[in-house]
Protein backbone atom coordinates (compact mmCIF):
# COMPACT_ATOMS: atom_id res chain seq x y z
CA UNK A 1 0.00 0.00 0.00
CA UNK A 2 1.37 3.40 -0.98
CA UNK A 3 2.25 5.76 1.83
CA UNK A 4 0.24 8.99 2.04
CA UNK A 5 1.97 12.00 0.57
CA UNK A 6 2.93 14.39 3.39
CA UNK A 7 1.27 17.77 3.30
CA UNK A 8 3.76 20.65 3.39
CA UNK A 9 2.20 23.86 4.65
CA UNK A 10 3.44 27.31 3.81
CA UNK A 11 4.28 29.87 6.47
CA UNK A 12 1.10 31.70 5.51
CA UNK A 13 -1.02 28.58 6.12
CA UNK A 14 0.67 27.89 9.45
CA UNK A 15 0.18 31.47 10.66
CA UNK A 16 -3.45 31.43 9.49
CA UNK A 17 -4.12 28.19 11.39
CA UNK A 18 -2.55 29.53 14.60
CA UNK A 19 -4.55 32.76 14.47
CA UNK A 20 -7.73 30.95 13.42
CA UNK A 21 -7.49 28.65 16.42
CA UNK A 22 -6.88 31.55 18.82
CA UNK A 23 -9.84 33.50 17.44
CA UNK A 24 -12.25 30.55 17.44
CA UNK A 25 -11.23 29.54 20.96
CA UNK A 26 -11.79 33.08 22.22
CA UNK A 27 -8.13 33.50 23.18
CA UNK A 28 -8.13 36.56 20.90
CA UNK A 29 -11.50 38.24 21.58
CA UNK A 30 -13.70 40.03 19.05
CA UNK A 31 -12.59 43.61 18.42
CA UNK A 32 -8.92 42.91 19.18
CA UNK A 33 -6.45 44.71 16.92
CA UNK A 34 -4.08 42.33 15.12
CA UNK A 35 -0.75 44.16 14.81
CA UNK A 36 1.27 42.65 11.98
CA UNK A 37 4.67 43.60 13.40
CA UNK A 38 3.88 42.14 16.82
CA UNK A 39 2.47 38.93 15.35
CA UNK A 40 5.46 38.53 13.04
CA UNK A 41 7.83 38.88 15.98
CA UNK A 42 5.82 36.51 18.19
CA UNK A 43 5.55 33.83 15.48
CA UNK A 44 9.10 34.35 14.23
CA UNK A 45 8.13 35.09 10.62
CA UNK A 46 8.24 38.11 8.35
CA UNK A 47 5.30 40.49 7.94
CA UNK A 48 4.43 39.03 4.52
CA UNK A 49 2.98 35.67 5.68
CA UNK A 50 1.22 37.46 8.53
CA UNK A 51 -0.52 39.85 6.16
CA UNK A 52 -1.38 37.01 3.75
CA UNK A 53 -2.76 34.99 6.67
CA UNK A 54 -4.91 37.91 7.80
CA UNK A 55 -6.32 38.21 4.29
CA UNK A 56 -7.24 34.52 4.38
CA UNK A 57 -8.98 35.03 7.72
CA UNK A 58 -10.80 38.06 6.30
CA UNK A 59 -12.22 35.82 3.56
CA UNK A 60 -13.46 33.46 6.30
CA UNK A 61 -15.20 36.30 8.10
CA UNK A 62 -12.95 36.10 11.15
CA UNK A 63 -10.98 39.30 10.51
CA UNK A 64 -11.88 42.67 9.06
CA UNK A 65 -9.69 45.51 7.81
CA UNK A 66 -10.69 49.03 8.80
CA UNK A 67 -9.26 52.32 7.49
CA UNK A 68 -6.54 53.73 9.76
CA UNK A 69 -6.93 50.77 12.17
CA UNK A 70 -5.68 47.79 10.21
CA UNK A 71 -6.91 44.28 10.98
CA UNK A 72 -9.20 43.47 13.89
CA UNK A 73 -11.04 40.34 14.96
CA UNK A 74 -14.61 40.52 13.63
CA UNK A 75 -17.39 41.20 16.10
CA UNK A 76 -20.12 38.60 16.62
CA UNK A 77 -23.01 40.11 14.61
CA UNK A 78 -26.42 38.96 15.80
CA UNK A 79 -28.08 40.30 12.64
CA UNK A 80 -26.15 37.78 10.52
CA UNK A 81 -27.11 34.68 12.46
CA UNK A 82 -30.50 34.00 10.87
CA UNK A 83 -29.15 34.33 7.33
CA UNK A 84 -26.06 32.26 8.10
CA UNK A 85 -27.88 29.33 9.68
CA UNK A 86 -30.70 29.45 7.13
CA UNK A 87 -28.16 29.15 4.32
CA UNK A 88 -26.57 26.19 6.05
CA UNK A 89 -29.94 24.49 6.54
CA UNK A 90 -30.88 24.83 2.87
CA UNK A 91 -27.56 23.76 1.40
CA UNK A 92 -26.69 20.99 3.87
CA UNK A 93 -30.12 19.36 3.71
CA UNK A 94 -29.93 19.41 -0.10
CA UNK A 95 -26.52 17.70 -0.02
CA UNK A 96 -27.64 15.15 2.57
CA UNK A 97 -30.60 14.14 0.38
CA UNK A 98 -28.20 13.50 -2.49
CA UNK A 99 -25.74 11.65 -0.26
CA UNK A 100 -28.02 9.13 1.47
CA UNK A 101 -28.62 6.85 -1.57
CA UNK A 102 -24.83 6.61 -2.05
CA UNK A 103 -23.89 5.88 1.57
CA UNK A 104 -22.04 2.64 2.28
CA UNK A 105 -21.11 0.55 5.30
CA UNK A 106 -17.82 2.46 5.38
CA UNK A 107 -19.72 5.78 5.63
CA UNK A 108 -21.58 4.50 8.68
CA UNK A 109 -18.43 3.10 10.27
CA UNK A 110 -16.64 6.44 9.94
CA UNK A 111 -19.62 8.29 11.38
CA UNK A 112 -19.80 5.88 14.35
CA UNK A 113 -16.11 6.45 15.09
CA UNK A 114 -16.76 10.19 15.28
CA UNK A 115 -19.77 9.71 17.56
CA UNK A 116 -17.57 7.61 19.86
CA UNK A 117 -15.07 10.48 19.91
CA UNK A 118 -17.93 12.83 20.87
CA UNK A 119 -18.69 10.64 23.88
CA UNK A 120 -15.02 10.57 24.87
CA UNK A 121 -14.79 14.36 24.67
CA UNK A 122 -17.90 14.71 26.82
CA UNK A 123 -16.61 12.29 29.43
CA UNK A 124 -13.12 13.83 29.65
CA UNK A 125 -14.27 17.44 29.87
CA UNK A 126 -12.62 18.53 26.63
CA UNK A 127 -15.87 18.91 24.72
CA UNK A 128 -15.62 22.62 23.91
CA UNK A 129 -12.10 22.33 22.51
CA UNK A 130 -12.78 19.28 20.33
CA UNK A 131 -16.53 19.41 19.68
CA UNK A 132 -16.44 21.88 16.81
CA UNK A 133 -13.96 19.94 14.67
CA UNK A 134 -15.74 16.65 15.42
CA UNK A 135 -19.07 18.24 14.50
CA UNK A 136 -17.78 19.39 11.13
CA UNK A 137 -16.11 16.03 10.53
CA UNK A 138 -19.33 14.14 11.32
CA UNK A 139 -21.44 16.21 8.94
CA UNK A 140 -18.78 16.11 6.21
CA UNK A 141 -18.70 12.30 6.48
CA UNK A 142 -22.44 12.14 5.84
CA UNK A 143 -22.30 14.65 2.98
CA UNK A 144 -19.27 13.21 1.17
CA UNK A 145 -21.20 10.49 -0.76
CA UNK A 146 -23.11 13.23 -2.59
CA UNK A 147 -19.88 13.90 -4.51
CA UNK A 148 -20.52 17.66 -4.71
CA UNK A 149 -17.08 19.22 -4.11
CA UNK A 150 -18.07 22.82 -4.86
CA UNK A 151 -20.99 22.63 -2.46
CA UNK A 152 -18.71 21.14 0.16
CA UNK A 153 -16.38 24.13 -0.17
CA UNK A 154 -19.29 26.50 0.44
CA UNK A 155 -20.46 24.42 3.41
CA UNK A 156 -16.95 24.51 4.90
CA UNK A 157 -16.88 28.30 4.56
CA UNK A 158 -20.31 28.69 6.19
CA UNK A 159 -19.27 26.36 9.00
CA UNK A 160 -16.17 28.43 9.63
CA UNK A 161 -18.31 31.55 9.93
CA UNK A 162 -20.66 29.71 12.29
CA UNK A 163 -17.98 28.26 14.53
CA UNK A 164 -17.49 31.17 16.94
CA UNK A 165 -21.25 31.45 17.46
CA UNK A 166 -21.55 27.71 18.12
CA UNK A 167 -18.68 27.72 20.63
CA UNK A 168 -20.41 30.54 22.50
CA UNK A 169 -23.61 28.46 22.66
CA UNK A 170 -21.73 25.41 23.92
CA UNK A 171 -20.06 27.38 26.71
CA UNK A 172 -23.31 28.96 27.94
CA UNK A 173 -25.88 26.16 27.38
CA UNK A 174 -26.34 22.41 27.39
CA UNK A 175 -26.19 22.39 23.59
CA UNK A 176 -23.69 19.55 23.34
CA UNK A 177 -26.03 16.95 24.84
CA UNK A 178 -28.88 17.92 22.50
CA UNK A 179 -26.60 17.98 19.46
CA UNK A 180 -25.12 14.56 20.20
CA UNK A 181 -28.59 13.04 20.61
CA UNK A 182 -29.63 14.53 17.25
CA UNK A 183 -26.42 13.30 15.58
CA UNK A 184 -27.15 9.74 16.70
CA UNK A 185 -30.72 9.91 15.40
CA UNK A 186 -29.55 11.47 12.12
CA UNK A 187 -27.14 8.60 11.57
CA UNK A 188 -29.93 6.08 12.26
CA UNK A 189 -32.18 7.73 9.67
CA UNK A 190 -29.36 7.75 7.11
CA UNK A 191 -28.71 4.07 7.76
CA UNK A 192 -32.42 3.37 7.20
CA UNK A 193 -32.35 5.36 3.96
CA UNK A 194 -35.11 7.62 5.27
CA UNK A 195 -34.32 10.75 3.27
CA UNK A 196 -37.41 12.76 4.21
CA UNK A 197 -37.04 12.41 7.98
CA UNK A 198 -33.24 12.79 7.87
CA UNK A 199 -33.52 16.05 5.93
CA UNK A 200 -36.24 17.34 8.27
CA UNK A 201 -34.13 16.53 11.34
CA UNK A 202 -31.02 18.16 9.86
CA UNK A 203 -32.91 21.36 9.06
CA UNK A 204 -34.26 21.56 12.63
CA UNK A 205 -30.81 20.71 14.01
CA UNK A 206 -29.24 23.69 12.23
CA UNK A 207 -32.08 26.23 12.54
CA UNK A 208 -32.64 25.58 16.27
CA UNK A 209 -28.91 25.99 16.94
CA UNK A 210 -29.04 29.37 15.20
CA UNK A 211 -32.13 30.41 17.18
CA UNK A 212 -30.47 29.45 20.48
CA UNK A 213 -27.38 31.49 19.61
CA UNK A 214 -29.46 34.49 18.53
CA UNK A 215 -31.38 34.33 21.83
CA UNK A 216 -28.10 34.30 23.80
CA UNK A 217 -26.66 37.30 21.96
CA UNK A 218 -29.85 39.35 22.30
CA UNK A 219 -30.12 38.83 26.09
Amino acid sequence: MAKPVPVHKTRTQLVAEILQDRILSGDIPAGTALRQDALAKELNVSRIPVREALLLLEAQGLVEFEPHKGATVSELAVEHIHELFSLRAVLESHILAKAIPNMTADTFRQAEVILTAFDHALNTGTQIESWSSLNQEFHATLYAPANQPLSMEVIASLNMRSDRYIRLQLVLTEGIVKAEREHQRLLELCREGNIEEAVSLLQRHIIEAGEAIEFLLRK
